[in-house]
């Protein structure tokens, strides 16, 4: 189906012209840390749209995760110290437990009552990651966790993705929707040429098939360690490269699958969380899951130029997108001419999922 086809049978809905002051809807979970970075007996600050949060990892016990503000002076708590499964604010030593309530004022005359506490939010770790639910609280039984599930599989080594960039998050999604950005990586891929296949949409999510064939150069080291390829497509006999992005509210996620394969080479997990309450700078975290080759140990060999040759395209890709966000911030708004279906479907997604943003 051609996109001209596509945009005949689903009109572009309507839209506020202004998706970039669109906020992400807290009510999901958010990795907003690596587990790795928060140590036992410490504490990390973090944000989630210039809400300040403090992540709290006793010496024994689970993760706990709070307001970043002592309900006294409102200094950030993980300035203070952990004891046990508490928290003491570094200026007064006002205390809190795990539920963000404050259990002791040292010099607080006996019998008197406690003063209020803090807010304590939802957290679970999985993927190597600490996610927090920053939306209402009572939502966070009934919203599904994020499924990862090649995360887990042996075939597959991953690489964890963690990256701050400043742009609004939708610059992100629309970066790896729309394929036909390869020109921007012509020193690191030569000349490719995409083809657009198909586009599915629902309530919550968009999603988009591409194919792909080389018009010139040679296939990089990095590319060529990355998918795995056993042979090339036989297109005489219909084989194709297919790689699908989707956009499931709020994660994306893309699967490349070479030619005649029934296992991804490539499976890529990715969430844009904002940092500032503009939320024009997000956090990237991501699970890159490459499939190893049938040689056992070879993808420790091959990592190291499959690092660098990711690295690079990401590289460029944040160059991108920041140079998006700098052109919104000196004209004052979205003077983009989208063209492209899949990316107006996506648009129009992440406006009608998105809110206000001082409403997280």
């Amino acid at each position: 189906m051609t996109p001209a086809t596509l945009a005949s049978l689903h009109p572009t809905p309507s839209q506020p012209q202004d998706l970039r002051s669109t906020g992400l809807d807290p009510d999901f979970w958010y990795p907003l840390a690596r587990s790795r970075d928060i140590r036992p007996g410490k504490a990390l600050g973090v944000t989630f749209a210039g809400e300040p949060i403090v992540l709290v990892r006793p010496q024994n016990g689970a993760l706990f995760a709070l307001e970043d503000r002592c309900a006294h002076r409102q200094v950030p708590l993980h300035l203070g110290v952990v004891r046990g499964d508490r928290v003491q604010c570094g200026y007064h030593c006002w205390t809190f437990n795990r539920e963000g309530k404050c259990v002791n004022v040292p010099y607080l005359d006996g019998g008197k009552t406690l003063p209020n506490g803090v807010r304590s939010y939802p957290v679970r770790e999985a993927y190597g990651l600490a996610f927090v639910f920053p939306g209402e609280r009572a939502k966070a039984d009934s919203v599904p966790f994020p499924d990862v599930p090649t995360f887990a599989n042996p075939a597959y080594k991953t690489r964890t993705l963690d990256r701050r960039i400043n742009c609004h998050y939708s610059y992100m999604h629309e970066n790896l929707m729309d394929m036909n950005h390869q020109f921007l990586h012509r020193s690191l891929m030569g000349n490719i040429r995409t083809t657009l296949l198909d586009i599915r949409e629902g309530e919550d999510w968009v999603e988009a098939d591409y194919t792909f064939t080389r018009a010139g150069g040679k296939q990089p080291w990095g590319e060529r360690f990355m998918i795995n390829r056993k042979r090339e497509p036989d297109h005489g006999k219909g084989e194709i490269d297919k790689m699908t992005i989707r956009t499931g509210y709020p994660y994306q996620t893309l699967k490349f699958w070479t030619a005649g394969s029934t296992e991804p080479a490539l499976d890529l997990w990715n969430v844009y969380m904002p940092v500032d309450r503009a939320q024009r700078i997000n956090q990237t975290y991501g699970l890159m899951m490459i499939r190893k080759p049938g040689i056992p140990g070879a993808i420790h060999l091959l990592w190291p130029f499959i690092v660098w040759f990711t690295d690079h395209i990401f590289g460029q890709d944040t160059d991108i997108v920041e140079a998006e966000q700098r052109a919104y911030n000196e004209q004052g708004g979205d003077w983009n001419n989208e063209i492209f279906p899949i990316i107006q479907r996506l648009k129009a997604l992440l406006t009608r999922r998105g809110v206000a943003p001082d409403a997280g």
